[in-house]
Formats: C-alpha cells, sequence, structure tokens
C-alpha cells in the first residue's frame, strides 16, 4: 500500500484522537469523545496492518492477528461490561499496565529480532524497557490496593527506601548504557526490566489511597510515553503520536489533580499524604457531645421550607450506587419549587470527573451539576446542603489548620450553608485519616445509614410530608 495513504490515514486518525481527547473535557460530549477515539485507533491499527503487510503474510500470520483481536476484545468487552462504576480506577490501573507491560517486551522482541540496532532503536528500546516495566508494576500494585487484595491501602515505608529508589534509578540508567553499547545482550535488556520492574513496585507501595488517582494518573502518563518510545522502535509514526498525546494529557491531569488535593507530586511519589506535619486533634476530642443525629422526617421539615437545596455527591455516594435515587430525589424537591443543584468537588470519589459520570448515567442535568470555584459563593445562600458520602472534601480542616494533613487543599464550603445534613454510615474518617469539625457545628444534622437507604427514606418522607 502506498506510504502516501498511510501517513495520510495516520494523519486523520490523529485528528480523530485529539479531537475525541477534546470531547473526553465534558460529560455532554464524553460520549462522542470515546467514538471518535475508537474509530482513531481502528484506522491506525488497520492501516498498520497493511503498513506492514500483515494483511497479506498468509494464513498462519493473519490468524494469530486475528486471534488476538478476538481475545483482545473478548477481554475488553467482558470487563467494560461487567465492571461497576466505582471499581474504574482499577480498570484503568490495569490498562496502564497492560500499555506499560506491552511496550516493553514489543521493544524487547524487536531487540532481539534485529542483528544491528540504530543509535536511536537502542536508546527507544531502553526507554521502553525501564518506562514499560515501572508502569506495568506500578499500575498492578495500584490496582492491588484500590481492589484489597494483598497490599495495604495506607503507605507502606521501610528505611532508606528513597535511597533504595534512588540505586535502583542508577542502576537503571547503568544497564540502559550496557544495552545501547551492546545490543545484542539480551541480557542486559532482562535485566533492566527487572530492575525496572522491581522500582515500579517499590515507588508505588509509599502512596496511600488519598494519593492513589494522582499515582494513577501518572502512570497514565508513563503508559503513553512507554508506548512513544516504542513508536521510535518500529519506526511508526502514530504510536509515536498516540503515545505523546497520552503522555501529556497524563502529565496535564497529574497536574491538575495535585492542585485539587494541594499535593506536590514529589510529596505523592514519596507518600506523603499532605504538607501538614503537626500534631491532629483525636476524634474523640472532636465529636464528643457536639454531633447531633437526625431522622429522616426531620431533614424532609428543612426541605418543605427550603427555597436552595445544593446536594454534595461523594464517594460513599458511589459505593452506595444511591445516583439514581439521588437524581428522584432532586426531581421531587424541584417538582415542589424547590432550586435544586450539585456540587462537584474536581476529585471527588477516586477520579476526577468521578461524580459526574455516576450523575449522568442517572441521567441528571449537566447544566446542574456546579464546578467548585463556581458554587462555594453560592453557599452563603444555601437553605438546606445535603452531603452523601463526602468527607475530606467538606472537612474546614483544609481552611484552618496549617498542620492538617489535607492542610490547603481546595475544598467545597459547605460550612457556610444555613443548615447541613451529612448523609454517613458512621464517623469514620476519609482517605485523610482524620476527624472532621463539619459533623460537629452547630448547623450540620448527621443522618446515619447507608447511602441509598437514606435517600430512600428521605424521598418517602418528602412525599408524606
Amino acid at each position: 500500500m502506498s506510504s502516501v495513504f498511510i501517513d495520510l490515514t495516520y494523519l486523520l486518525a490523529s485528528v480523530l484522537f485529539i479531537r475525541g481527547i477534546k470531547g473526553l473535557t465534558h460529560p455532554r460530549t464524553a460520549v462522542r469523545g470515546n467514538l471518535l477515539g475508537a474509530a482513531g485507533m481502528l484506522l491506525a491499527i488497520v492501516a498498520t496492518l497493511a503498513d506492514r503487510q500483515v494483511l497479506g503474510a498468509g494464513a498462519q500470520g493473519l490468524g494469530l492477528i486475528l486471534a488476538g483481536v478476538l481475545i483482545g476484545s473478548a477481554i475488553g468487552a467482558t470487563l467494560a461490561l461487567k465492571i461497576q462504576l466505582t471499581a474504574i480506577p482499577q480498570m484503568v490501573a490495569l490498562l496502564n499496565a497492560f500499555g506499560g507491560g506491552a511496550s516493553a517486551l514489543i521493544a524487547g522482541a524487536v531487540l532481539a529480532e534485529t542483528r544491528d540496532p540504530t543509535m536511536q532503536t537502542a536508546v527507544a528500546t531502553v526507554a521502553s524497557g525501564i518506562i514499560g516495566s515501572v508502569t506495568f508494576w506500578g499500575s498492578l500494585v495500584a490496582f492491588d490496593k484500590l481492589q484489597g487484595l494483598l497490599l495495604p491501602d495506607h503507605p507502606v515505608h521501610f528505611p532508606a527506601q528513597q535511597v533504595v529508589n534512588a540505586l535502583l534509578g542508577l542502576t537503571a540508567l547503568g544497564l540502559g548504557v550496557w544495552v545501547v553499547s551492546d545490543p545484542g545482550n539480551l541480557t542486559a535488556f532482562g535485566l533492566l526490566v527487572a530492575v525496572g520492574s522491581l522500582l515500579g513496585f517499590l515507588l508505588t507501595i509509599p502512596i496511600g489511597g488519598a494519593d492513589m488517582p494522582v499515582a494513577i494518573a501518572l502512570l497514565n502518563s508513563y503508559s503513553g510515553l512507554a508506548a512513544a518510545s516504542t513508536g521510535f522502535v518500529l519506526n511508526n509514526n502514530i504510536l509515536i503520536i498516540t503515545g505523546s498525546l497520552v503522555g501529556a494529557s497524563g502529565l496535564i491531569l497529574t497536574r491538575i489533580m495535585c492542585k485539587a488535593m494541594n499535593r506536590s507530586l514529589m510529596n505523592v511519589l514519596m507518600g506523603a499524604i499532605g504538607p501538614g506535619s503537626g500534631p491532629t486533634v483525636g476524634a474523640d476530642e472532636v465529636y464528643a457531645g457536639r454531633v447531633k443525629s437526625t431522622s429522616p422526617e426531620e431533614v424532609a421539615m428543612l426541605f418543605d421550607g427550603a427555597r436552595r437545596v445544593v446536594i454534595v455527591p461523594g464517594y460513599g455516594m458511589a459505593v452506595a450506587q444511591a445516583q439514581h435515587q439521588v437524581r428522584d430525589l432532586a426531581n421531587l424537591l424541584e417538582s415542589q419549587g424547590t432550586e435544586v443543584e450539585f456540587a462537584i468537588h474536581p476529585v471527588a470519589g477516586r477520579m476526577p470527573g468521578h461524580m459526574n459520570v455516576l450523575l449522568a448515567e442517572a441521567d441528571v442535568d449537566y447544566d446542574k451539576l456546579r464546578e467548585m470555584d463556581d458554587i462555594n459563593p453560592t453557599f452563603e445562600q444555601t437553605d438546606v446542603t445535603l452531603v452523601i458520602g463526602a468527607n475530606d472534601i467538606v472537612n474546614p480542616v483544609a481552611r484552618t489548620d496549617p498542620s492538617s494533613p489535607i492542610a490547603g487543599m481546595p475544598i467545597l464550603d459547605v460550612d457556610k450553608s444555613r443548615t447541613v445534613v451529612v448523609v454517613k454510615r458512621s464517623l469514620s474518617p476519609g482517605f485523610a485519616g482524620i476527624p472532621n469539625p463539619l459533623f460537629a457545628t452547630d448547623n450540620t444534622l448527621m443522618l446515619f445509614a447507608d447511602g441509598k437507604k437514606a435517600v430512600l427514606d428521605l424521598i418517602t418522607a418528602v412525599k408524606e410530608g
């Protein structure tokens, strides 16, 4: 097939990728963005098969390709259909792992087949091996922590951890020089991948659950960089472009999340949950004698006299899968003349946009979803704020206590509302592991219950009232 046609197809695929990423920036266009990205990938695969003459390589070669496509498609479709929205971060971590592992394996295969690789190929192979192996094992650790399998959710530290990581990084670079100087030595490449794998494992275990979304975003960037490096190994332009897009967007997302959580990237990588280092106040001191519980009937009475209600969804809502019930409650209140909006924190849940996706699935009007910067100035004019399963993102300690682990973290200013109703199972802390003084303020009522049951009871109470 003509190289001009191949290049034009790659160009069209690249345009579709860019348009797809742009579409993913807003819930209203996210579905279209996904479809554009998928169409671009289909074009890229077909063009690559034609460019590499795979389609005319005989029945055996074509059969292997088709078998791989069918197996991969079956696995992907099964995961997509069965995965719960609360487990999307784990799935993203697995996809990052697959991308990084594939890049390292392909680079190694090319190195084994090429007798006299160019300097570009050798250097790109080293980059693919290091970044790909770090991404693979780091992403598997992230998946394990989020899924609660073998590793603990909290940060794991050991003596001289940073020194060990630095030595492993230097060792990987030294092995990379060895591979470049003697590309025919597969032992050197194998050792490089082994050291990179250990480095990926050790870099991720000190990251706790609170910071895992940042780690996943960074690992996503790594997978893109590994793919771009493999593109140089294969001299494949579309792989270089696609990998660069993923790498750049992952870095941008990581920066946005670090800003939203008031984290430095270095602190996240070192397992530090936040900037504070001073002592924290115990839960008994914060809550003792100050927490006021309420009932669905009492909250319904508050709704009856409210002109404006703001709903704050959190990870607890996602776990309870209560988004459809929350939508029904919002619709019920609006039918009675109450203004209802949703306050969305950038990192509510475990991934950026987590709450947006859940509410979009429940057909909540996009126009009712208000970002943190837009809705914060309105809380003082809000009669009732209903917090469902959120904790750290509404903790006023972030504004008032410089020694707190979440000091400086931008939060939703729900404590400035006339009345706050918090739906939680208990007074257990959020990912940061600290008590929340909001639960003990004079204008806060606690509705202790599962998120879905609480909202259903509220709907019943509002209807009966």
